[in-house]
């Protein structure tokens, strides 16, 4: 008699064959545990029909046993066998994981569910039209994106399918030229919040869907039909494009356009320091947009105005209020009693799980107090190790965004992205680790103002509603051995919480470290101006001169005084730009010990309890508990 043996393979499932269970808790997201009678595990000649579980369709592969060799099935031995056909239906969870084909997603349920949510979006835009294609026009090609998105606790908020230009294929001249779109610096998203929580006011969020769609092209552009959804009556014909589709080359600049040419319908002014930072000024009341992309925050000091621009909005664009601000961009916004907390600890999580550092030992600084980074010092990576060093690197750097103590070190180690090493590699890692530690770190933003008109900060009650800028500067002389080239670094705080820092290298070599403290001077002075300008835009005022702190006497009085010096005839002009300003009493400047030096944490890697303490000094922490 011929015997039919099938071979089943489902990866990542364990059979313990000592219990007789099949365990799938080493597939993410599965947690599946059957238990088998071992009355079951007898051999096929001892089961009925009925008995027999069979393979799942398409899972399986079968072959006909009907040589004359003597072979264990023919003598009716069988191994324990785990029977995966029965737990491949419930195991193989595809809404958990992201399709990498339209083939594959239109399969299951909750995937092509959202494809024909995008498609059919894409069609009431009237996105695009099916025509033949014209003789010697270029043919962009499309596919399908996947996304799971996620909530603030990891939970899947929804599956999301997006239909994307392959923009690659798009030819410069022909299908698209201008390509620039800006968005909001992420020293704006600070100083809005700051301000938000000085004054109380209330942060919402709202997204636009398929924003991308309102964007009008201004090119002649013909692309695929979509995979999946070809018109069976025109299978041959093309898409002669509309709107501006996601993945365009021109797509971002086209939405943006939209976007800002609509907003001054509703009294919205763009700002001249950040042009996607948006004012509105009506009598008392006031209001403030932020747009990243598609990605929208709204405040303001009059519930009723905020009211009739979210409904202005959403009248326009297809557009989801997502009421009060909890996460942007990664950022993680918790509301306190007296102000804000921001932070990024889901995002830091993340990382750190993708690095595989989860059951890793923490530091206590994020990089050893003293340590110099050489260019040729230790074994370079391979291609593969590069490459996840400069991934890695490159998502620290975003996480500078809310962790101005890591500043410093995330700079030093961006410097060797060319060819990296595996000192490199440590002393990144070194940074994840000590994030691993303090993954709770964040910035408060306090309801209330600061003075240091001393150097030192003290809270005071926030009754008159102006602000005060408090800048710190600071370099360290000639300290990259690779070049001899100083390091930069300054803080800014409004309020008293740090807006915006800064650590990079000099670009010149320079001679003294009074020349290197006048020249981070400069750059701070430049990056002050911006912050004035800024909060010129959003109609707020300073209730004192904004102030420079700076532990180097002679570069004080350099910027003081026209003296001349030696070693500093060589100076180009801009870097004298700090004297002109304090000319003209733009700034003032002051002595700070460098004890109290805030900005020592973005020039040089620190001992445990000076690091804390500076931290501690830019409203840097863990959440406070109210």
């Amino acid at each position: 008699m011929a015997i039919t043996q099938t071979t089943v393979y489902l990866p990542n499932i364990l059979f313990d064959e000592t219990e007789g269970s099949i365990d799938t808790s080493s597939q993410p997201g599965i947690g599946v545990s059957i238990e088998l009678e071992r009355s079951s595990l007898r051999p096929t000649s001892q089961l009925s029909n009925s008995n027999i579980l069979h393979p799942v369709e398409g899972l399986t592969a079968a072959t006909t046993n009907d040589h004359h060799m003597l072979t264990r099935s023919k003598r009716g031995i069988v191994k324990k066998k785990a029977f995966l056909s029965v737990l491949s239906s419930i195991c193989s969870d595809s809404t958990l994981s992201e399709p990498y084909s339209h083939k594959t997603a239109l399969k299951v349920p909750a995937w092509k569910s959202a494809m024909q949510e995008e498609y059919d979006a894409l069609i009431n835009q009237n996105t695009w039209t099916l025509v033949p294609l014209p003789p010697d026009k270029n043919l962009v090609s499309c596919k399908w994106i996947f996304k799971i998105k996620k909530n603030a606790d990891g939970s899947i908020a929804r599956h999301k399918a997006r239909l994307v230009a392959r923009g690659f294929s798009q030819e410069y001249g022909i299908d698209y030229d201008e390509t620039y779109s800006p968005v909001v610096r992420h020293t704006t998203v600070r100083m809005i919040l700051s301000i938000a929580a000085s004054y109380g006011w209330p942060l919402h969020q709202l997204d636009v869907k398929n924003a991308f769609l309102h964007g009008v092209l201004n090119e002649e552009v013909y692309m695929t039909q979509p995979p999946g959804f070809e018109d069976s009556q025109h299978p041959t014909h093309v898409c002669k494009l509309q709107k501006s589709l996601y993945g365009l080359k021109q797509a971002p600049r086209a939405w943006n356009e939209r976007f800002a040419s609509f907003l001054p319908s509703l009294g919205f002014k763009s700002s001249y320091a950040d042009p996607s930072l948006f004012t509105l000024i009506s009598g008392t009341s006031k209001a403030y947009l932020l747009l990243y992309v598609d990605d929208i925050i709204l405040t303001g000091n009059c519930d009723k105005l905020l009211a009739e621009i979210k409904t202005s909005l959403q009248h326009e664009f297809e557009m989801k209020d997502l009421g009060p601000l909890h996460y942007f961009l990664g950022l993680e916004i918790k509301y306190l009693s007296h102000g804000l907390f921001v932070s990024q600890q889901k995002y830091a999580r993340d990382l750190i799980h993708k690095a595989g550092l989860d059951d890793c030992h923490s530091h206590i600084t994020p990089c050893q107090s003293g340590l110099k980074l050489l260019k040729d010092h230790g074994t370079p990576l391979s291609s593969n190790d590069a490459a996840q060093f400069r991934s890695l690197v490159g998502c620290l750097q975003y996480l500078t965004f809310t962790r101005p103590d890591i500043a410093f070190s995330v700079n030093s180690v961006c410097q060797f992205l060319h060819c990296p090493t595996d000192q490199h590699f440590t002393a990144a890692k070194r940074i994840l680790k000590y994030v691993k530690g303090t993954n709770d770190y964040g910035i408060t933003f306090r309801r209330g103002s600061f003075s240091s008109s001393d150097g030192s900060l003290s809270l005071q009650v926030f009754s008159d509603h102006n602000f005060s800028l408090q800048a710190y500067s600071d370099a360290d002389w000639a300290g990259d051995p690779n070049d001899r080239k100083s390091t930069t670094g300054f803080v800014i705080l409004l309020n008293g919480s740090p807006v915006s820092w800064c650590s990079k290298k000099q670009t010149a070599v320079s001679r003294s470290s009074t020349e290197a403290e006048y020249r981070s001077m400069a750059d701070t002075t430049s990056e002050l101006q911006w912050l004035k300008h800024l909060l010129t835009d959003l109609h707020l005022t300073l209730d004192s001169t904004p102030t420079l702190h700076c532990d180097n006497i002679s570069a004080l009085a350099l910027a003081t005084n026209p003296v001349h010096h030696s070693k500093l005839k060589h100076i180009e002009v801009d870097i004298h730009f700090t004297r002109d300003k304090v000319r003209d009493g733009s700034i003032r400047l002051q002595f700070v010990c460098s004890q109290e030096q805030l900005a020592d944490l973005f020039t040089k890697g620190l001992c445990s309890p000076q690091h804390d303490y500076l931290c501690s000094s830019l409203m840097l922490g863990s959440p406070p508990s109210s």
